[in-house]
């Protein structure tokens, strides 16, 4: 009996050994596999990986950008987004000779040309003019910001408001109002904010200011109102923040998915819900305007202003214009006469900063100017008066202060892009086939950063590239220095913007020495126009009288 349980005991333990050597090389040998067909799995990946990586780099010798599958040129698009977009953009279009093909994702409706080739712009912006509208997609996305006025407008709408604007600004009424206005505001408002911060040595944000003066200029000259802006103690205007924050909300439309944006805009959410809330305030300062003006005209008042120009005209059925076309009126023409002039003389004086040598030749311009101009001035008048106002005829004799501002536009254009749609298939000048419905985007931007334009100084700061040899200001082709447009919508505005520009820059540039605080980041904003995303923060000091004497020569 012993003998079985051993036996037993025996045949159980050589079971048991058996059944885990088996167990141990089942695990062993699922284990070789397991690992065997996910390394193949894994080389496989890294292998597809690779090459659509290599495919994706190898493509950018010939687009531009690498093409992803799926996403196409989008990830290189965000990178340009978080960095300086437009001098992204520039790297890329001057790297392709000016002009690319955009793919973006097909889920979304980012394909377009762009292009900085000065042949192809005088080609859409002339040649073919009615070729390229604004078109649809432009229209659409911006139309809850400017509506149907004239930077929103194609064929009939266009050329109706602009041929009424175009006769109101070759009056002489208008001219004599913009030099009234602007003198009140220069000496009633902006010198003395400015003086005010010398004797407190307070630092001031100089783009809040050029906006806030501009702002003030062009209601009154276009509406004939008076916001108060610019008033020395700079009281909040709720307006100028929430149209800052629309142009800038309604710029990022171009590069968010149509079905995206329009999702976010029927929920009301996100940047689609702070563009609305923006967009409401503009529309209560607009209507608020317009009601007042309709309250004068019934009590008979005579005003000859923009705004009632077009109040007292009719639509093409005879009707009165609605108030809500009017609202569009009065906003296109805000961001016309306010932000484009503003944000130019903010970059502007960064460059003075960056070059003084260039405000020591303007001073002793505006010098020598007021001099020639004013027979039996002494000196001595002019370095103590701070009070001098300039003439008209001064400030169009400044030649090297227009060249510097021009230089100014041409680095740092108000408007740093603009698009197109073309209607019909055409073929650009350098050889680019465009099909109909395609959307055009040219850069301005990137155009006063071209070797091929400009020269290889092209990035430099230099006034002198305006000037003849006698020192007389020389314009360019509208084609090669496109900051006012070009062609049939050439800017009607662009002799009023010199003049709101240098009379503003001449009147601080005599008086006071502008210095951006030390490490101010200056970089521009994604927006409708260039604002500085961070303003530009200056202390000023006020120029003795031994400074303004020397550059005067009895």
């Amino acid at each position: 009996m012993h003998h079985n349980i051993s036996n037993n005991h025996s045949f159980i333990v050589t079971k048991l050994a058996t059944n885990n050597i088996t167990t141990t090389n089942m695990n062993f040998f699922s284990l070789i596999f397991f690992l065997l067909q996910h390394v193949h799995i894994f080389e496989l990946t890294i292998a597809t990986a690779m090459f659509i990586a290599l495919r994706a780099w190898r493509s950018k010798r010939h687009h531009g950008l690498p093409i992803w599958p799926i996403l196409g040129m989008l990830p290189s698009l965000l990178y340009g987004i978080t960095t300086n977009l437009y001098e992204w953009l520039s790297e890329v279009l001057i790297r392709q000779n000016g002009t690319f093909t955009f793919q973006g994702p097909w889920f979304a409706s980012l394909d377009c040309v762009l292009t900085s080739d000065p042949r192809n712009l005088e080609y859409l912006l002339k040649t073919k003019f009615s070729s390229f509208p604004k078109g649809r997609f432009f229209r659409y996305t911006l139309r809850d910001l400017l509506g149907n006025g004239i930077f929103n407008a194609d064929k009939e709408a266009w050329q109706r408001q602009r041929k009424t604007v175009s006769l109101e600004f070759h009056s002489t009424m208008f001219r004599n109002l913009t030099a009234e206005s602007l003198l009140e505001l220069v000496h009633k408002r902006l010198l003395p904010l400015l003086e005010s911060c010398v004797n407190k040595s307070r630092v001031i944000d100089l783009q809040d200011v050029l906006l806030r003066l501009t702002f003030d200029n062009v209601c009154m000259i276009a509406f004939g109102v008076d916001p108060g802006c610019s008033q020395p103690h700079l009281p909040d205007i709720p307006f100028a923040t929430a149209f800052e924050d629309a142009t800038e909300t309604s710029m990022r439309r171009f590069i968010t998915p149509v079905w995206m944006w329009k999702f976010m805009r029927h929920l009301n959410v996100g940047v689609e819900k702070r563009l609305k809330e923006s967009i409401e305030k503009v529309d209560e300062f607009a209507e608020s305007v317009i009601m007042t003006r309709k309250k004068e005209l019934a009590l008979q008042h005579d005003k000859s202003d923009l705004l009632t120009v077009f109040m007292r005209l009719k639509d093409e059925n005879g009707m009165a214009y609605s108030d809500k076309f009017l609202r569009d009126i009065c906003v296109n023409f805000i961001l016309a006469g306010r932000d484009t002039s503003s944000v130019a003389l903010s970059w502007f004086f960064w460059l003075l900063h960056m070059n003084p040598q260039v405000e020591e030749k303007i001073l002793a311009e505006i010098c020598r100017v007021v001099l020639s101009q004013r027979e039996g001035l002494k000196k001595e008048e002019v370095v103590v008066g701070s009070c001098l106002a300039f003439r008209p005829e001064e400030i169009k004799k400044m030649d090297y202060l227009h060249a510097a501002l021009s230089e100014a536009l041409r680095l740092y254009p108000s408007v740093p892009v603009d698009h197109k749609e073309v209607v019909e298939d055409v073929t650009f000048p350098d050889g680019t086939v465009l099909l109909k419905g395609t959307k055009v985007i040219y850069s301005i931007y990137t155009m006063g950063r071209m070797e091929s334009i400009w020269g290889k100084d092209c990035k430099e700061f230099k006034p002198e590239r305006w000037l003849r040899e006698n020192g007389h200001f020389m314009s360019e082709s509208a084609y090669k220095f496109t900051a006012f447009n070009g062609g049939p919508r050439l800017c009607l505005g662009k002799d009023f913007a010199y003049y709101q520009m240098k009379y503003a820059a001449a009147s601080i540039i005599f008086r006071y020495r502008v210095k951006v605080l030390e490490n101010h980041p200056v970089v521009p904003k994604l927006a409708l126009t260039l604002y500085m995303k961070h303003g530009l923060k200056v202390n000023l000091q006020r120029r003795d009288a031994a400074e303004i004497d020397k550059y005067f020569k009895v």
